[in-house]
C-alpha cells in the first residue's frame, strides 16, 4: 500500500468523523416536564453509545462510531442545561404552552395539537413547537377565536 493512499484514506476518515454541531435554536428552550425527561433519556442513550464506540479497537472505526453520539451528547447536554420547565397551564381559558388545542381549518379539516418545546415537537404524533407559525398564532387566543396562518383561517374549537 502506498503512503499516498494511506494519507488519502486517513483524510477521508477524518472528514467523516468531524460532524458539524447540531444547531441550537435562538428561541428560549421551553420544555414540558415530560420533554425534559425525554431529553435526559436521549442524552443517556447517546452517552452509552459513545462509551460503547470508545471500546472499538480500530481507531478509524472508533472515530466513525463515536461521531454521531458525541455530537448528539453535546447538543442534548446544552439543551438540558438551558431547559426552562414550564408547568401545565392552570386554565383552559386561552391557549398556552402545554395546552392541547383543537381547531377547524376553513377547508373543514379538524386538527388537535399539544403546544410543546422545540425538541419535543412531533406533528405526526400530535404535538407542535410553540415557535411554529400555527402555535404562535394560537397562543393567547380563546375558543371561538379565528386566526390566519398563511392563507388558511383556523377557528379554535376546544382547549384542553
Amino acid at each position: 500500500m502506498s503512503v499516498a493512499f494511506t494519507k488519502e484514506e486517513s483524510s477521508e476518515t477524518a472528514a467523516e468523523t468531524h460532524l458539524p454541531d447540531r444547531p441550537i435554536s435562538p428561541h428560549p428552550n421551553l420544555v414540558t416536564a415530560e420533554g425534559l425527561k425525554r431529553l435526559e433519556v436521549q442524552a443517556e442513550e447517546a452517552r452509552v453509545a459513545y462509551l460503547a464506540a470508545q471500546a472499538v479497537e480500530d481507531i478509524n472505526e472508533r472515530r466513525r462510531q463515536s461521531a454521531v453520539p458525541y455530537r448528539d451528547l453535546k447538543y442534548l447536554t446544552e439543551r438540558i442545561r438551558t431547559a426552562q420547565v414550564i408547568p401545565p397551564p392552570q386554565s383552559n381559558a386561552v391557549v398556552a404552552f402545554g395546552s392541547t388545542v383543537t381547531f377547524e381549518r376553513d377547508d373543514g379539516r379538524v386538527q388537535t395539537y399539544r403546544i410543546v418545546g422545540e425538541d419535543e415537537a412531533d406533528p405526526k404524533t400530535g404535538s407542535i413547537s410553540f415557535v411554529s407559525p400555527v402555535a404562535s398564532r394560537l397562543m393567547g387566543k380563546a375558543v371561538g377565536d379565528v386566526v390566519t396562518v398563511g392563507d388558511q383561517e383556523l377557528e379554535i374549537t376546544a382547549i384542553g
